[in-house]
């Protein structure tokens, strides 16, 4: 039986982020953002929830992309907003 996780990396793709240079709507709107997380299903790049707009998890609850990593130099962690967990 294949777990939720296991479905959730099922849509993890080889993405290009759609905008290097920052978060894709706060780029648009002219908000700040703190740190950028980059969808792995299309390559929306998106601020955090610790940013005031939380583009990021709004894309991932509103398109259904679950998974994200870290767009910050350095930081390689990836995480699931379904199931609220590293992996």
């Amino acid at each position: 039986m294949t777990s939720a996780v296991d479905r959730h990396l099922a849509l993890v793709r080889d993405v290009v982020p759609r905008t290097p240079q920052g978060c894709e709507e706060c780029l648009v709107a002219g908000t700040p953002w703190l740190h950028l997380r980059l969808c792995l299903t299309c390559g929306h790049v998106g601020c955090c929830d610790s940013s005031p707009m939380k583009h990021a998890s709004k894309h991932a609850h509103a398109i259904r992309h679950p998974i994200v990593r870290s767009f910050e130099p350095g930081e390689i962690w990836r995480w699931c907003y379904v199931d609220q967990a590293f992996v």
